[in-house]
């Protein structure tokens, strides 16, 4: 169900509908500009709650981010929300870009602290004159522009995280500070999501989480990705996947039936929906929904 533009997301979720995103970044050239827009337009019609844009590491992709959710907004159906980092911004620079994004028609952000400048695993130190944290970036966007505030949640716990509480109790001031829904990295297990959720509750925590979905395409691709995150690929799914390492269509499709019955896992759970990570590209996502028999 398409919401109205400045509808609260949690009003959204809270209809008992589940809910359904997708995920884009902005692509570097016209090659890729043509795929974004061939996977938009093939995944408008599942009418998702949401679409989101991705922030490059240091505000790399500003203007371009900008720019997609300003075209999402002004020539299609979807709910565009445009992603907002912490790095490499001063509080005025944060504060204009959301002049910007509000000027364009968006009315969602996803505030995150980002990724640090170095990269993953490199150490995280704040720029001069910005923020340190995506609490204190929600608490900015609360105070100069009327805008709904997405935040990011760890299954597994935030990296930089000391322990899975302090985790939690990260996610609550993120809440306290006026985020309204989460949407977590990439899910391996279902079970960290629910752990996730049971913390979030008994610190208080009272927001939606809304699990993210990355199907397995190629086995050394999401390997290098689960170590950028510091994690490891659960060896049940590793299991399945290592007999196909050699023929790229079988494991593909044994990818795609491993993130269908984690959807279904994770819908059965209680998860009030899911969040695709495409890659802009729409073929894995609409498959998975063809599983799970979710139709235009």
């Amino acid at each position: 169900m398409i919401s109205a533009r400045g509808q609260s997301m949690r009003d959204l979720l809270a209809r008992g509908e589940r809910s359904f995103s997708f995920e884009f970044f902005p692509p570097k050239d016209e090659a890729g500009e043509a795929q974004l827009w061939q996977a938009i337009t093939e995944l408008e019609p599942y009418g998702p709650t949401f679409v989101s844009v991705t922030y490059g590491a240091g505000g790399t992709t500003r203007d371009r981010t900008v720019a997609i959710t300003a075209r999402i907004a002004r020539e299609t159906s979807l709910l565009p929300v445009a992603h907002l980092t912490c790095v490499g911004h001063t509080t005025d620079e944060l504060a204009a870009i959301l002049d910007d994004l509000r000027a364009a028609g968006v009315h969602h952000v996803m505030a995150l602290r980002g990724d640090p400048p170095g990269g993953p695993g490199s150490p995280w130190t704040p720029t001069d004159g910005g923020l340190t944290y995506a609490n204190e970036l929600v608490a900015l966007i609360r105070e100069r522009a009327d805008m709904r505030i997405g935040v990011a949640a760890f299954p597994e716990g935030h990296v930089d995280a000391a322990d899975l509480d302090h985790d939690a109790r990260v996610l609550k001031a993120k809440y306290d500070a006026g985020a309204e829904f989460a949407v977590t990295e990439m899910v391996l297990r279902a079970s960290d999501y629910v752990a996730l959720v049971e913390r979030a509750a008994a610190v208080g925590a009272d927001l939606p989480i809304i699990p993210g979905i990355m199907p397995i395409l190629n086995l050394r691709s999401m390997e290098r990705m689960v170590e950028l995150s510091r994690r490891e690929l659960p060896e049940e799914v590793s299991a399945r996947l290592r007999p196909h390492a050699d023929d790229p269509a079988r494991l593909r499709a044994e990818g795609i039936a491993i993130a269908t019955e984690l959807c279904e896992t994770l819908l059965a759970a209680g998860a009030p929906g899911l969040h695709f990570y495409t890659l802009n590209r729409s073929r894995a996502t609409r498959e998975i929904f063809a599983n799970l028999q979710i139709t235009v």
